[in-house]
């Protein structure tokens, strides 16, 4: 892997305080230490440094319950950046980010698919660099890129077996990292957003959280005993290929019965196109691509639409056979539902619940909740962002 930009960090610990204080927003000198399992003098000592350095600023007074309230601390917004991609089967989103997590320009969507597609590394790249050419003089600030993709992500290897071939010895991370001149990261997209739940969201604090990935795909992002869970070689999650369907359809996976072939936003997208030219009511109006038909599906259902909101609880009542057995496997505390999907968890929670009570032991489905990620439509973008800033706080020295 190439070299990180030149920053002016002697020890570990300043890395992992600029980490600690993306996720936290705002923290204390105590919230740090604690989290950081650091002495106060030295978390302060490197704080100040920090300061004058220009990375981190005081943020004034936290509210006291008695006696002399605590400073607290975030960072210089304009300090650093990140690159962060979200990529999956048909489209790539990508964004800019500052350390407040806010975008500094608006986030760009292009169509890429990925299936058979011997360009689309090329495309993504050329892409790329014409966007980091929009930041002149600031692109050395940005820390490194954030890759949420679809597939049997490698992390270690910088390989993902699926998608995006480099069509030689040189790994995808190695590629990217050669292209873009910065240090890259990619990861599975399910994992990435079950990391932004537990970094940012309703996973933190908790030890056994599941987050299901929907979309054009049904991922798993698995969160075991406080930490991100991907398996003996990385590939744990692949909720989407477990043989549930009674359909004879074949999968992208080369299988038969794949969830996925029954469960995605991509399969109601396409069974709404068809039903509708052949004349089913409905409110909705065929557009022209899956992703418009998708979104067009789950804003018709939020609306009222019946013939919607039945697409949509069909699925749900499918994935939830799926969850049913994943409770039964692993016993989580919580269920996050989130991803594209999210957009209408409201109305999947319902006949995934229907699909629990129906296939669930009852004393294990009991004490499972089920909940909508509140992380919002730019979850994945955010989720990369933050794989970006986890491997930050892990430097090494």
């Amino acid at each position: 892997m190439i070299a990180r930009p030149t920053i002016p960090f002697t020890t570990q610990l300043k890395y992992r305080l600029i980490s600690q204080l993306y996720f936290f927003g705002t923290a204390s000198c105590n919230d740090l230490s604690e989290s950081l399992g650091k002495s106060v003098p030295h978390v302060t000592k490197s704080l100040y440094e920090l300061i004058d350095a220009d990375y981190i600023v005081e943020k004034g007074y936290a509210p006291s319950n008695g006696g002399r309230p605590p400073l607290i601390y975030a960072l210089q917004p304009d300090r650093m950046y990140i690159l962060s991609v979200s990529i999956d089967q048909l489209y790539t989103r990508i964004g800019l980010l500052d350390m407040s997590n806010q975008f500094i320009f608006p986030i760009e969507t292009i169509e890429l698919r990925l299936l058979n597609n011997k360009d689309a590394l090329a495309i993504l790249t050329k892409t790329l660099t014409r966007i980091l050419g929009r930041m002149g003089k600031d692109r050395k600030k940005i820390i490194g890129g954030g890759f949420s993709m679809p597939g049997f992500v490698n992390t270690r290897m910088g390989i993902n077996f699926t998608y995006l071939s480099t069509n030689s010895k040189e790994s995808l991370r190695d590629y990217l990292e050669r292209h873009l001149h910065m240090p890259v990261y990619i990861e599975n997209d399910s994992s990435v957003l079950a990391l932004a739940e537990l970094k940012a969201g309703m996973a933190q604090n908790l030890q056994d959280v599941m987050v299901i990935d929907i979309g054009w795909g049904i991922g798993l992002g698995m969160i075991v005993k406080g930490e991100l869970f991907r398996g003996h070689t990385g590939y744990a999650g692949e909720l989407s290929h477990i043989p549930i369907s009674e359909s004879n359809t074949l999968c992208e996976c080369g299988k038969r019965g794949c969830l996925e072939t029954e469960a995605t936003l991509r399969v109601v997208a396409h069974r709404a196109m068809e039903e509708i030219k052949a004349g089913r009511i409905s409110s909705l109006k065929i557009v022209d691509s899956p992703e418009k038909m998708s979104e067009a599906i789950m804003a018709a259902a939020n609306q009222g639409d019946q013939y919607a909101i039945g697409l949509l609880t069909e699925m749900g009542f499918k994935i939830g056979k799926a969850i049913a057995i994943l409770i039964h496997i692993v016993n989580p505390e919580l269920i996050i539902l989130g991803g594209r999907g999210a957009e209408v968890g409201k109305i999947l929670i319902a006949p995934i619940q229907q699909a629990l009570n129906q296939y669930c032991i009852p004393r294990l489905a009991e004490d499972t909740r089920v909940k909508v990620s509140q992380l919002g439509h730019d979850a994945s973008l955010l989720a990369a962002a933050a794989l970006v800033m986890e491997k930050f706080g892990q430097t090494a020295l």
